[in-house]
């Protein structure tokens, strides 16, 4: 139904030919696998939901435009954002004979000069609505307004998609495999589709909201607001199943190289091959990332309960934290720390004033 109003609103401005590209399969299997591997959230807080998809959009456009022998691609990226930087370096690497058309970034377009010229030409739609850029997808919806060109104000509660429509709490169970989300409260289904499946029930409890404030590909600072409910559930979810199934070492590689992947897909750096040695590595680490997450959903807020695994690390019958062990003995740990403190020991002993 969706698609069919996008496709009725295509042919009313006066389009040629419509095309829909599903692409949700592809988009989860090439990126957002990997950012749920990697816990990523740029600067601890945005799940990169609108700067990930753009790269596989430029993509398949890039590959659709070659199929049908186009000479031109047009996008509406303004002069003043990241896109314009995604877009352009994906189609001059894979279509250098592809000329890129920017008209709102050659025109020094405005949004509201954008919506008088739209009034002037009769497009009618709810304009009140048009105040707010939307991009809604598989891993979250951005929302953009004037109050995100400030750094003072807060988007207002209505500039969100998702209002909240329940009340009370709510547990979910999420089941992981080899660090894929499987299934949903016992029901397995594809990925993607567990994705949507969450969204749809956290969405209802207002959950995920936040604004982003970073640095931009082109220098410049920004802000961005976000829903982002299943995203974030998933990615915290993923981490704290992580923290009990991977070695020290495993979490402390993965997180600066997830952070780096993060870096890399945000800035149009997708196709660098720095990202596939990456991928490679966070593909493996996975092995042991098995079990159920139990998560507690609430008005604007979630919960992680805890965690099952036959995987999980504190099984362990070496030791407990904090209480007993039977893996070593006194003199042990006294030797270990002993030695431990040797390097510091050197250095205090050497440079004593």
């Amino acid at each position: 139904m969706k698609r069919l109003r996008i496709e009725e609103k295509a042919y009313s401005l006066g389009v040629e030919s419509y095309k829909n590209i599903n692409a949700v399969t592809l988009f989860y299997q090439k990126v957002v696998k990997y950012l749920i591997y990697g816990n990523v959230l740029k600067n601890n807080t945005y799940p990169l939901s609108v700067s990930a998809e753009r790269i596989i959009q430029a993509i398949e456009i890039a590959s659709y435009a070659k199929n049908i022998g186009a000479k031109y691609i047009a996008h509406g990226s303004t002069g003043a954002g990241n896109d314009q930087v995604r877009f352009d370096m994906i189609f001059q690497i894979l279509a250098p004979e592809i000329e890129i058309i920017t008209p709102i970034r050659d025109l020094q377009l405005s949004r509201q000069s954008e919506i008088d010229y739209l009034k002037e030409k009769g497009v009618d739609i709810p304009w009140e609505k048009a105040k707010y850029s939307i991009n809604k997808g598989l891993w979250g919806t951005s929302v953009g307004g004037v109050e995100t060109l400030t750094s003072n104000l807060p988007l207002p509660e209505e500039a969100y998609p998702s209002q909240l429509e329940k009340t009370g709490s709510e547990k979910v169970k999420l089941s992981f495999e080899k660090g894929e989300l499987v299934a949903v409260n016992y029901v397995k289904s594809k990925p993607e589709e567990n994705i949507q499946i969450l969204n749809e029930m956290a969405s209802k409890y207002a959950i995920g909201r936040d604004i982003h404030v970073g640095d931009t590909i082109i220098g410049i600072k920004g802000r961005v607001g976000f829903e982002a409910a299943a995203s974030l559930i998933i990615i915290k979810a993923h981490h704290l199943l992580e923290k009990h199934v991977l070695t020290k070492w495993q979490q402390h590689h993965k997180e600066y190289l997830s952070n780096w992947y993060g870096t890399m897909l945000h800035e149009g750096h997708y196709l660098d091959e720095v990202m596939r040695n990456i991928e490679a590595f966070l593909s493996d680490s996975q092995n042991n990332v098995n079990g159920d997450v139990m998560v507690t959903l609430h008005p604007y807020r979630f919960a992680l309960d805890g965690i099952t695994s036959s995987n999980d690390l504190m099984n362990s019958s070496v030791a407990s934290y904090g209480e007993m062990n039977s893996g070593w003995t006194a003199d042990d740990a006294k030797g270990f720390i002993k030695i431990l403190s040797n390097q510091n020991k050197i250095f205090n002993q050497v440079n004593k004033s």
